[in-house]
């Protein structure tokens, strides 16, 4: 691209701004020409500002490492914390913890000085890492750089929580309390769920209550809804039911009852539970019905599966992929391939596109029913369309059709995976122990096989 010409440094800010395309932003930031060309451009700091979050967003790290090189050698800019907030969480977003440490370490080079904000920016980059012992190591450090503040520990016992080690979360909590942080409802919820992961429900209850009459923070809905499930999981519908209406109407609670009255063979209350829905202003949605038709699909009861697939369609929501795979899964498992087979063939009719999960649902049913015809036709679909089968149940179809002789399909798969580059060594891991037994193979049909 040609050079921008006799702009200011304001002008390219304002090019910049409105450029889409991070490869032309960043020809259009490489190339201005100055209006003195006896002096080199003068970048503004809005300038570096706007190609970092182009470049971080679009996960072009080479060129960002090369403006940032460049912001690092221009010493008229006194960056701001947060242009290295955002290139620290974009670093996190693009999985590379030990950029955004270097990114970090490195912030004094740049003339910015170093506070709590950037650290937390760190601590959240690590965590979407799962990069939990550099959090652990850098946390030996951490008083370098202030005092840690609600947000910092909030991503802290995020991270000891998703790491497994839930018992350190709470140490966290009883630390936050300690140095008067005051918890915020992350925290609480954070904190909650955890306790009803590991089935402390009592504790979790506890807590509950604590954080609105010692700490003031409401719980939220995504707490209840915590606190729902693991009731329904331990078994404690009632309370469950009554926990629900201290909360605002949502979808996804209401969804959770209804999960676990059909687990619990209670399928006739779910009629009443979806009335005082509506009656309450809260419209069953895409999600409240998957949660039907799943329900009924663990207990084989397709015929109830299929009326709620009508019901939805009846009601203007339009059934998704998840819907009707969850009714695919059913119908292999029940070994009813031709109405399987049907229904995945009228998906499209129906206005929705199978996914891979639904391919590999198809696939995997037929094969388990040794359709082996059916189940090639599917696998030459399923890679035509850059989907594949997972790897063990492709070595277990192969194994099959070796131990049975059918060389005439086997040939046929070996010719559609090696036209789509599938698993070409987990092929001949399972094809050549096979064709190399003796007698089991003549001269005649390896030949076969082999072209």
């Amino acid at each position: 691209m040609s050079a921008v010409k006799n702009i200011s440094s304001f002008r390219l800010a304002s090019l910049l701004r409105r450029e889409n395309n991070p490869s032309a932003a960043i020809n259009l930031f490489r190339n201005p020409e100055s209006t003195n060309p006896k002096k080199p451009f003068r970048y503004s700091l809005l300038c570096y500002d706007l190609i970092i979050t182009k470049l971080g967003g679009s996960k072009m790290f080479h060129e960002l490492d090369q403006v940032l090189l460049q912001l690092k050698n221009d010493t008229r800019i006194v960056p701001t914390e947060i242009i290295f907030c955002n290139v620290i969480n974009y670093f996190g977003r693009g999985r590379l913890p030990t950029r955004a440490l270097h990114v970090f370490d490195e912030m004094p080079q740049y003339r910015c000085q170093r506070t709590m904000k950037s650290v937390n920016s760190l601590l959240n980059a690590l965590l979407m890492c799962g990069a939990f012992d550099k959090m652990k190591e850098f946390l030996t450090r951490i008083d370098e750089f202030g005092k840690p503040d609600a947000c910092t520990y909030n991503i802290l016992i995020n991270g000891y929580s998703h790491s497994g080690c839930f018992d350190d979360s709470l140490k966290l909590f009883d630390e936050m309390v300690k140095k008067k942080v005051k918890p915020t409802g992350v925290t609480f919820g954070t904190l909650i769920h955890g306790l009803c992961k590991d089935s402390k429900v009592k504790e979790a209850l506890k807590m509950k209550q604590d954080m609105l009459k010692v700490y003031g923070v409401y719980p939220t809905v995504h707490i209840y809804a915590s606190l729902i499930k693991a009731l329904c999981q331990v078994g404690e519908l009632s309370l469950a039911f009554k926990l629900k209406d201290e909360v605002k109407v949502d979808s996804a609670i209401y969804s959770t009852l209804i999960s676990s009255l059909i687990k619990a063979g209670r399928p006739k209350e779910v009629s009443g539970i979806l009335e005082e829905m509506r009656e309450k202003g809260c419209e069953p949605d895409t999600v409240t019905y998957n949660v039907l038709i799943n329900g009924f699909c663990v207990e084989n009861d397709l015929e109830s599966a299929y009326r709620v697939l009508d019901e939805m369609v009846g009601k203007g929501l339009k059934p998704d992929v998840i819907s009707y795979n969850m009714i695919l899964g059913a119908l292999f498992r029940i070994q009813n391939w031709k109405e399987a087979t049907y229904l995945f063939e009228d998906m499209p009719r129906r206005g929705c596109v199978p996914d891979i999960l639904s391919y590999r649902i198809v696939f995997d049913g037929l094969c388990e029913g040794l359709q082996f015809e059916e189940a090639v036709v599917v696998l030459d679909e399923m890679l035509f369309k850059g989907y594949k089968p997972r790897r063990d149940r492709l070595e277990r179809f192969l194994k099959r059709l070796s131990e049975s002789e059918k060389l005439e399909i086997l040939g046929k798969v070996m010719g559609t995976l090696n036209k789509g580059n599938a698993y070409a060594a987990e092929i001949w891991s399972v094809i050549v122990p096979t064709v190399c037994k003796e007698p089991l193979l003549s001269d005649s049909s390896i030949h076969l096989l082999l072209n």
